[in-house]
């Protein structure tokens, strides 16, 4: 049932002074390394001045144990993936981590960052991090936390249930068109409810253990610490939140409990990186932090994601009459002659314009493409044809953009390691809450680029404009 987001004020605050003060005594006694596995480059929409590998080397896994800092981001991207794929994936990306850790007897824990709107392959992923982690160590996975909250995104989880925000309400998850998604759809909006659905029976509502707001608005630490102490068997704990400081004091239990002995994995949205990493607040991004030298050409926008969402903030940035816009006509990709010449020409419009200092939006056709049902993996396989090509794009241009935004989990991950060749990227910070910047590294394509990775799915339907506007300066 849809809620006025008027709900959140229904909620007791608590002491924040209080909450801050426990939260960094705790931090400062955890030294475990966090490796946050992200399935599509937007999961650091929350955090600044750490690394994101777009590679699972030895090599590039330990230079993050290394770091100073103490978290790090590997980009998987499996979001895109069949499920084989990401079996595969998950179980070599898990090998090369206890492999590495024994090594440099370094202690460490796994976030699973998946969508704040509950789509990716869950619970595989978990799971082949599971079963692999215990049969290469000695560690044993008592639970896995659950914690999709992301404030950023308007994403809350109150009572049990996920919710939406859009405009002044609070949707279900469960009911907007995230739970329509053809390859990672879903009906529950209840997260016991989810979880047994997912997982097809095999972890039920009854056996999931809740964290409630009520606790967590009481400071109820060690009764939460409790709570986390009793749960086996790789058990589910669902975490409820509207704020930050929600998740600081689940992290301070959470800490005290792993220091007990429990240990566990974790599927999350954003938020609870930025928490069990200790990553400070700081400003958005001005266009003086994102463009170092001026630049003679346009700047470039490629806009993959399908969601309504985006669409709607495309229509708004039409408005700009300063950008050029070129449709790619996607469907083409049932013709690959005729997909390749749309390539071919669309590259040759985008060059022309940027070379002349134009800048310039591509966009996929609107329309999804629908093979109808049962072909979910057919028309997978199709949108990595069609990434590709937008990738392509990217690829193949022979002049450095003024700036570079992708828009789309998807577009934006295929844009960054395969079109620019990131291979480390540093994250910059924030252009607008919750739509990350990249410095790319000195290896990749263009080196130092600012490039924006706008998430498919959040923001208002201006949030594009706005970011572009901030670039045009």
């Amino acid at each position: 049932m849809k809620q006025s987001i008027d709900l959140l004020n229904t909620i007791p605050k608590a002491d924040s002074d209080r909450i801050q003060s426990a939260y960094e005594q705790a931090l400062n006694q955890f030294h475990h390394k966090v490796i946050v596995l992200d399935d599509d480059p937007t999961g650091i929409q929350t955090v600044h001045g750490v690394s994101v590998f777009t590679d699972w080397s030895e090599k590039s896994i330990e230079a993050g144990f290394l770091e100073d800092s103490r978290m790090f981001f590997i980009l998987t991207n499996s979001r895109s993936m069949t499920e084989k794929e990401t079996t595969v994936l998950h179980e070599t990306i898990a090998s090369t981590i206890v492999k590495t850790a024994e090594r440099l007897d370094q202690d460490f824990i796994i976030v699973s960052r998946g969508d704040s709107t509950l789509r990716g392959h869950f619970p595989l992923e978990t799971e082949i991090l599971r079963t692999t982690i215990e049969q290469q160590s000695s560690h044993q996975f008592d639970g896995e936390i659950l914690l999709p909250f992301f404030k950023e995104g308007g994403r809350f989880t109150i009572g049990n249930i996920h919710y939406v925000q859009e405009g002044h309400e609070l949707i279900p998850a469960g009911e907007t068109e995230f739970a329509l998604d053809r390859t990672f759809g879903f009906q529950s909006s209840h997260l016991g409810e989810w979880i047994e659905e997912k997982s097809g029976g095999s972890f039920t509502k009854e056996n999931t253990t809740y964290i409630s707001l009520e606790d967590i608005r009481a400071l109820r630490i060690d009764h939460i610490k409790n709570q986390l102490m009793t749960v086996k068997n790789f058990q589910k704990v669902v975490v409820n939140a509207v704020d930050y400081d929600d998740v600081k004091v689940f992290v301070t239990a959470l800490i005290d409990a792993i220091k007990a002995g429990q240990q566990f994995l974790f599927r999350s949205a954003a938020a609870l990186t930025k928490v069990l990493g200790g990553v400070q607040d700081r400003p958005l991004l001005t266009r003086e932090d994102l463009i170092q030298e001026e630049s003679q050409h346009g700047g470039l926008i490629m806009v993959g994601s399908h969601v309504k969402k985006t669409t709607e903030q495309l229509k708004a940035l039409q408005q700009n009459k300063e950008i050029a816009f070129i449709e790619f006509d996607t469907h083409l990709v049932l013709e690959p002659e005729a997909f390749q010449v749309e390539i071919d020409h669309v590259i040759q419009q985008t060059e022309a314009l940027l070379t002349s200092g134009q800048s310039v939006a591509v966009y996929t056709r609107r329309e999804r493409l629908d093979l109808g049902d049962d072909r979910q993996e057919e028309e997978l396989k199709l949108s990595v044809q069609i990434s590709d090509a937008v990738t392509s794009i990217v690829q193949r241009l022979s002049i450095r953009p003024k700036y570079l935004i992708a828009k789309g989990g998807i577009t934006s991950s295929d844009i960054g390691t395969r079109g620019l060749n990131v291979k480390r990227a540093t994250v910059a910070g924030q252009i607008r809450p919750g739509i990350p910047v990249w410095q790319t590294g000195e290896d990749s394509k263009f080196p130092f680029m600012s490039y924006v990775i706008f998430p498919g799915n959040v923001g208002s339907k201006d949030t594009l404009k706005e970011a572009v506007d901030i670039l045009e300066g």
